[in-house]
């Protein structure tokens, strides 16, 4: 069994077609397809439905699909870590995060953690949307993942796999400029959160739990809060948005708050790692994060 056959599976299954993942992995999708076969008669059934529009996978290729990304997960984990043995720098502490806390939430936490005790390690944070990041940490690319988290909506982190610790609280609040405040809130032009926004699931969650129905369709969509803000800023719509990264604009007067206290969605901010065990430094800067975490004070 070739572990190439199974990256081949993942990105197969992440793009939902064959040509896509055979561009992706930089072969022709002839030799993706042949290798994909390889893998089903090593496992001895069909992995993927090829009679749909998009390419799914079958119930076979649904048990398969964690432990394929759990076995690459180790074997770059296990890469890294053999590396880290014959290198004389310090080891790298890889972080993920989404765009709004790698600007508001991270370096002041990780300042904090480091006025306690100075990392005997360098960082690397990449800043995505929720579902770059998660893939990130499925992928093994990412140890850490900071995001915002609701009990209610879905993740790709599955708890078997996954666990986290709570680091802080927000909240989302709707926010325009001044010269919509005077306009209903659900009336009003909409700035909504993409698909693979990890706010949006949050948000969609939230109004389902509530049996709230969404607004009307948007006028404008992105993954990013802090694009949303911006928009809001010029007077484009309404946007839901972390009170953390709004909080100056509402005290200088450039957003309101709109509605009530009800509209509002209270979100947790949260580190999330591997259960399995990961590289020393890693393992040491989880202890520190827990520590920390337990210290801080809780609304």
């Amino acid at each position: 069994m070739d572990t190439t056959w199974l990256e081949d599976f993942v990105a197969a299954n992440r793009e939902g077609s064959f040509s896509r993942a055979a561009e992706e992995r930089a072969i022709s999708q002839p030799a993706f397809s042949r290798r994909i076969r390889c893998l089903e008669e090593w496992v001895g059934a069909a992995l993927f439905d090829r009679s749909a529009r998009t390419v799914q996978l079958t119930p076979a290729g649904e048990r398969l699909k964690p432990f394929a990304e759990e076995i690459l997960r180790q074997l770059e984990t296990g890469r890294k870590d053999a590396l880290s043995a014959t290198q004389a720098t310090s080891e790298k502490l890889f972080f993920a995060a989404t765009h709004s806390l790698s600007l508001t939430f991270f370096p002041p936490w990780l300042g904090t953690l480091e006025r306690e005790e100075p990392l005997m390690s360098t960082i690397q944070l990449t800043a995505d949307s929720m579902q770059g990041c998660e893939r990130l940490m499925i992928d093994g690319q990412a140890q850490f993942l900071l995001c915002h988290h609701h009990r209610a909506a879905s993740s790709l982190l599955s708890a078997d796999r996954f666990k986290s610790v709570m680091l802080g609280e927000d909240v989302l609040v709707p926010v325009a400029a001044p010269t919509l405040a005077g306009d209903p809130m659900s009336k009003g032009p909409f700035l909504a959160y993409a698909e693979s926004s990890g706010m949006g699931r949050i948000l969609r969650a939230a109004w389902e739990e509530k049996g709230q129905a969404p607004l009307a369709e948007a006028v404008f969509t992105s993954h990013m809060a802090t694009v949303l803000v911006m928009m809001a800023r010029d007077g484009r719509g309404v946007a839901w948005s972390p009170l953390s990264l709004v909080q100056e604009d509402l005290q200088s007067g450039r957003l309101v708050k709109l509605g009530v206290a009800s509209d509002e969605v209270r979100i947790e901010i949260h580190l999330f790692r591997p259960r399995v065990r990961q590289l020393r430094a890693a393992e040491r800067f989880w202890e520190r994060a827990l520590e920390r975490a337990a210290q801080a004070p809780r609304n």
